[in-house]
Formats: C-alpha cells, sequence, structure tokens
C-alpha cells in the first residue's frame, strides 16, 4: 500500500483550498484506517472556511461526511475486517480524521458498516446530518429530549400521542428529522417544504406536508394541534434568521389554541438568532430556544453517537431493514479537485439532496 495521499488543505485564515501532498495516517488502538471512496458536503464545510469557525489552527483539512473501505485496522482491533464498507461522521478539524482527503482514522465505535443495499454515493451523506437530529431529539441539551431512545427498548412508542413540527422537511436534516421522528413513535409530523417534495417525506414519515412558500405559522399549528396529540416542540433543520423567526411564530399560534406553555420550545441545529430571541421574549409564555451542535466525537454526544451508528449498521440494521433512507446523493465530478465546485454548490443551496464528491477519482 502506498504511503502517501491526496487532501485538500485550506492554508490559512479565509485562504484557498488547495490539494496537497500529505502522509497517510497509522490506525491506532481502537481505530480503523479507511480508504474514502465518497464524501458529502455540508453547509459547515464552507463555513470553516468562510466564517474561520471550528478551527483550532491553520493549515487544517476540512470535511466530516463519509464512507469509504477500511483497509487496516489499529493493534488488536476486532470491531471490522479489511475491505469492510463503511460510512461515518469525521471528527471536525481533527486532521486524520477530517473527510476532504483519500484515507483517515476513525474511532471503530463511531463507524458504521455500509449495508449492501445503498451505495457508497448515498452511505457519505448520512451520518453529520443525522447526527445533528440524534442531538436535537435526545440530549438533554434540547430542553425535552425524547426517551427512551428509538434503539432502546420502547423507544419506537416514546413520543406515542404527541406531535412535532419540524421545519425545512427536504433538507438533509429534516430528512432525516422525519424519519426519527417517525421512528421515536410521533403520532403527527408537521413540515413544510417545496410541494413537489410532499410525497416523498411522506414515504419518509411526514403525516403532513404544508407548502412552504404558501403555509402561515397559524396553519403549521393547526395542523400540528388538528389530531388533539400534544405538542413536544418544534425542529428547525434550516435555522437561519428568517426559519427561526418563523418557527417562533407558529409555537406562538400553537399557544394560542393549546395553552400549553411545555410545549414552547424551538430546537434548532445554528445558534440563537437575535430577531427570533426578540419575538420569543415579548410574550407570555416565552418560546424557549435550544441551539445543539451534533458533533458525534463529543465526549457529551458519544453516548448517543455510538449506539445510533449501530443501529444502522450492516445487514440487520435500519438501513438494510428499509427503515432509514440515506438522502439522494448529488455527484460533483473530477474527485477533490472539485472541492472548490461542490462547495459552491452547496452554499448556493440545494433542495432534496446531498452534493458528494469522490476522492478517489
Amino acid at each position: 500500500m502506498t504511503t502517501k495521499q491526496k487532501a485538500v488543505v485550506l492554508p490559512k485564515e479565509f485562504g484557498t483550498n488547495e490539494i496537497q501532498e500529505r502522509d497517510i495516517y497509522a490506525a491506532k488502538e481502537g481505530e480503523v484506517l479507511i480508504k474514502i471512496t465518497s464524501t458529502a458536503i455540508n453547509p459547515v464545510d464552507w463555513k470553516m472556511r468562510d466564517w474561520n469557525v471550528f478551527v483550532p489552527s491553520y493549515p487544517v483539512i476540512c470535511g466530516s461526511d463519509a464512507a469509504g473501505e477500511v483497509v487496516s485496522l489499529g493493534p488488536a482491533y476486532k470491531g471490522f475486517n479489511k475491505g469492510d464498507r463503511v460510512f461515518f461522521q469525521g471528527r471536525i478539524a481533527v486532521q486524520e480524521s477530517a473527510t476532504f482527503q483519500q484515507y483517515c482514522t476513525m474511532p471503530g465505535d463511531l463507524v458504521a458498516k455500509t449495508p449492501s443495499n445503498i451505495t457508497d454515493d448515498e452511505a457519505a451523506g448520512i451520518s453529520l446530518a443525522s447526527m445533528a437530529v440524534v442531538t436535537a431529539f435526545y440530549h438533554d441539551d434540547c430542553g425535552r429530549p425524547i426517551a427512551p431512545c428509538p434503539w432502546e427498548a420502547g423507544g419506537d412508542s416514546a413520543a406515542r400521542g404527541k406531535a412535532i413540527i419540524i421545519l425545512g422537511g427536504s433538507s438533509s436534516v429534516g430528512q432525516y428529522a422525519i424519519q426519527l421522528a417517525r421512528l421515536s413513535g410521533f403520532d403527527t409530523i408537521v413540515t413544510n417544504a417545496s410541494s413537489k417534495h410532499a410525497e416523498y417525506l411522506k414515504s419518509l414519515g411526514a403525516t403532513h406536508v404544508l407548502d412552504r412558500t404558501t403555509a402561515s405559522a397559524e396553519e403549521l399549528a393547526s395542523a400540528a394541534l388538528a389530531g388533539g396529540h400534544r405538542l413536544h416542540f418544534l425542529f428547525d433543520a434550516i435555522s437561519n434568521d428568517e426559519t427561526q423567526l418563523f418557527g417562533v411564530k407558529v409555537l406562538q399560534a400553537a399557544y394560542k389554541t393549546s395553552q400549553d406553555a411545555d410545549s414552547q420550545k424551538l430546537v434548532s441545529v445554528l445558534g440563537k438568532k437575535d430577531e427570533a430571541l426578540a419575538l420569543a421574549a415579548a410574550q407570555e409564555p416565552h418560546v424557549a430556544v435550544f441551539p445543539v451542535y451534533g458533533i458525534g466525537s463529543y465526549p457529551a454526544i458519544r453516548p448517543l453517537a455510538a449506539p445510533f451508528m449501530q443501529a444502522l449498521s450492516g445487514e440487520q440494521g435500519w438501513i438494510a431493514k428499509g427503515l432509514f433512507k440515506p438522502n439522494k446523493p448529488h455527484v460533483v465530478e473530477g474527485g477533490l479537485g472539485a472541492i472548490n465546485e461542490a462547495l459552491a454548490l452547496n452554499k448556493k443551496g440545494v433542495s432534496g439532496v446531498k452534493v458528494v464528491v469522490r476522492p478517489q477519482e
């Protein structure tokens, strides 16, 4: 096996990505070395470059969502075999586990085996976006965690008799949120999206798909409460200024009907937005906004991340059984040389698909 690889390196703050030759890493105890066959593009990747966030030092290799093949194992590690197809969420800003390169190492407990019914391009886009949902739904940071988790005994009915509202259902995060809401047993799952995605989102588990261009806050609130189920919280899968403000309006509209102060919780995959916070505090009961960051390798998240990955893993996992579907991939051809093009496409905005690049091309 060669000892050198290609990697996309951001050399300095607000710099330009460039391809460099780097040494291939050695798997340490409890780790596997993975040949990366497909890496997905997520908003955090261009934000690291353009906003200088999550970067402790430069130069840095970005990318934290991928699939590939196990090529070697750390000392005495027996969790995988050479040649196993796998997918994983890389450790953000940890160079050995970044995914904009041809090889990386990962702790074995954070890696899932790719089942035979999906491609590596499909598998590459699963981990990061779904981990954001896992954190938002099941970790204490969300303010109202769902328990038990769906991979635990009784978890498939943990949310019986409840409703959830998911803003941005056709996004990568939104599609996984709908599926995990279904796996947790929610009776009512309301989302908004472009009308062209409605039937697909219903196939994932949404009970109500409202047109995001026309549906009002009152209409989303009404749909969630129409079945008589208690609203658990609202999850904003987009979490920009506009959607977070809209989410506060939805919850305030729901309260006028339900008078349920406990449901006035908005869980966001990004930080709190000033305009949304101002409206949230403008009337009683105040809407509480909970930002979450779904980084599975963080010590506080890892107890959720590891069993979740195992629930997805292999020929007996949720994916193989048809219970959890990956995003539809959009491949940008050209290998690592296409990273900048792929980042630009993601930054411009895509709907219903996950942008991926194949590092081995």
